[in-house]
């Protein structure tokens, strides 16, 4: 019997065959591990809809997508109340700018299976968070800090539409 320890004692047509099974496998894997990545990386695509972790409300839907630089965000398309609303407490560019349109979530990298080292916007109160976003029970985690590290800080959950 040939195995792959002992290679070198195997047939020629043997150890071509073991050649082609491992190089199988490895596209075999390589073919799974490619498609858990685009997996992950769609699985936060898409629209959602905000729910306030202070009243536990609607508040908006959101638009999850991945932009040419590889970054992904998040743009307001939809607000249940006051949809001509203005975000007056924000600061700079998105002073006074409809809260519709409004890309709230900014910069966010896949790393490991969740979206970091970007910002979150509360139009709201006009304040610019960290942000964390991970999926849990089908559902989006957006976690919004102060530091980095999101200890303090609050979490929303997000429904898919």
């Amino acid at each position: 019997m040939c195995s792959e320890f002992f290679i070198y004692l195997c047939s020629r047509k043997q150890q071509k065959l073991l050649i082609h099974m491992k190089m199988r496998n490895f596209f075999l894997m390589a073919g799974l591990l490619i498609t858990a990545l685009a997996t992950a990386q769609n699985a936060f695509l898409g629209e959602w809809v905000t729910i306030d972790d202070e009243s536990g409300e609607k508040k908006s839907i959101v638009n999850i997508y991945k932009a040419d630089n590889g970054m992904y965000y998040g743009q307001i398309v939809t607000l249940f109340e006051n949809p001509d609303a203005l975000c007056t407490e924000c600061k700079d560019a998105d002073y006074n700018q409809p809260i519709v349109g409004l890309t709230i979530v900014r910069d966010m990298q896949l790393v490991e299976g969740e979206l970091r080292g970007g910002k979150v916007l509360d139009p709201a109160k006009g304040k610019i968070y960290y942000a964390k976003i991970y999926l849990e029970n089908g559902n989006l985690i957006l976690r919004g800090s102060l530091d980095k590290r999101g200890l303090i800080g609050r979490s929303q959950t997000w429904i898919r539409k």
